[in-house]
């Protein structure tokens, strides 16, 4: 079974770019917190310090601000590029304005790290490294400014080398640590998101499928009537110009055609009669009979053990979802195999137990604790054992909305090859008990 790739899903889902308002508003935050500490500083505190340059830098960020606000609208979304160039002018302004007043003995100067998390939440991170490197090289900066830190009237405050050091690892380790975790938050929430939007699009395709039968008979309904008059129309000339050497075989062949049409319109408006009761309603034999047969033509030997009478089966209704999901399983299982991949099947007055097993290398120990998170790609550390990806983590998906329980794992008793387990509710896969 195949299932949309990585690039086919990032065009479904919506655009990770920046969206200009939230920058907007963040650089609100930061005028309002600057234009406060400055004149706290200033006027509260009457600290010496350079009002007129910070008040320039401050109103820089605030007009480039406020012609970002007007000239674009609230929706605009950045590209990388753009997104890195004003995070890299945010940057520069709040560096500029700790390095005229005291550079790394500044208590704010941590908040250099700030612009770099918003990236590395955001951004690729190929602009993220560029701006963390622009980061480090004004925090370097700033451990040699020659401005002193705002203190006391008459006072000169003076870091050791060795705390400015301390100060430079301790914010330098700050925002890569801080960026590194953003960053893998939101790849996470990224790659969910992603997968669950693929699951989406596997549902409307096999809900498509699905909805084909009743398009064909809806088609035949509406070109019965129209067919019906040309084969009148085809009778009344055959009874005029039958024996005509010139049109009669002309005209008989015509209406042996209509009467084809009407044939195959027939068929096509009793299709979905006929495939109703097969189709829709599915006893547990036939539904793992039709999941199994897609895979028997790849040289692996498929085995099923049913462990319960056949005639006490539950019969349920046709699931896309239970059938793409099974599929991709016993898939998986094909692939990885050796020879030989076992369907047990059992099923009591509560429970409905479907387990998969195949003689191949098995789940490694790392792998077991992620298996079903999306993009987790090999069974085994070995290159060649393949991949175990997006397809499992929506097959996983469909068939826990179906109400199964899935237990992923090596088979007992020491011989090798992965096991799945498949549970679901008896009430879940029984229309009997359904209703």
């Amino acid at each position: 079974m195949t299932v949309p790739t990585h690039h086919d899903i990032m065009d479904i889902s919506h655009s990770q770019h920046l969206r200009l308002e939230t920058l907007i508003r963040l650089r609100w935050l930061a005028v309002a917190g600057q234009s406060i500490t400055v004149i706290a500083v200033a006027f509260w505190l009457a600290f010496p310090l350079p009002l007129v340059a910070c008040a320039v830098l401050i109103a820089l960020l605030a007009a480039v601000n406020f012609y970002l606000a007007v000239r674009y609208s609230p929706a605009h979304r950045l590209t990388p590029a753009a997104a890195l160039a004003l995070l890299a002018f945010d940057l520069a302004q709040l560096m500029a304005l700790l390095f005229i007043t005291g550079g790394l003995a500044n208590p704010f100067a941590l908040l250099i790290c700030v612009p770099v998390i918003i990236s590395s939440s955001a951004q690729p991170i190929r602009y993220s490294l560029v701006l963390g490197i622009l980061a480090v090289a004004g925090i370097t900066a700033l451990a040699f400014t020659p401005y002193p830190l705002p203190w006391f009237p008459g006072t000169l405050l003076v870091l050791p080398p060795v705390l400015t050091a301390g100060y430079w690892i301790a914010i330098v380790s700050t925002t890569a640590f801080a960026a590194f975790y953003s960053y893998r938050v939101s790849l996470e929430a990224s790659e969910l998101s992603d997968a669950l939007a693929a699951t989406e699009l596997v549902l409307q395709r096999e809900k498509h499928l699905s909805q084909l039968d009743g398009l064909a008979a809806a088609a035949a309904h509406e070109l019965g009537t129209p067919l019906a008059t040309i084969s009148v129309v085809a009778k009344e000339m055959e009874r005029e110009l039958g024996a005509d050497p010139r049109f009669g075989e002309d005209v008989q062949l015509l209406r042996s055609q209509s009467e084809r049409c009407r044939d195959i319109l027939r068929r096509l408006t009793t299709l979905s009669a006929e495939d109703e009761e097969h189709m829709r309603l599915l006893p547990l034999s036939s539904l793992l009979e039709e999941v199994m047969a897609p895979h028997r033509e790849f040289g692996i030997r498929m085995t099923l053990v049913e462990t319960s009478d056949r005639k006490g089966e539950p019969i349920g209704q046709r699931n896309a979802g239970i059938l793409y999901g099974l599929g991709n399983l016993l898939e998986n299982a094909v692939d990885h195999a050796r020879e030989e991949v076992t369907v047990t099947v059992s099923h009591t007055a509560d429970r409905v137990t479907l387990v998969i097993e195949d003689d191949g290398e098995g789940y490694a120990p790392d792998i077991l604790l992620r298996i079903g998170e999306p993009y987790v790609t090999k069974r085994q550390r070995d290159d060649r054992a393949g991949g175990l990806g997006l397809g499992l983590f929506i097959a996983k998906t469909l068939l826990e909305r179906s109400g199964a329980r899935l237990t992923f794992g090596n088979r007992q008793g020491g011989a090798p090859g992965a096991r799945i387990e498949v549970e679901w509710p008896r009430s879940r896969m029984d229309v009997k008990l359904a209703k």
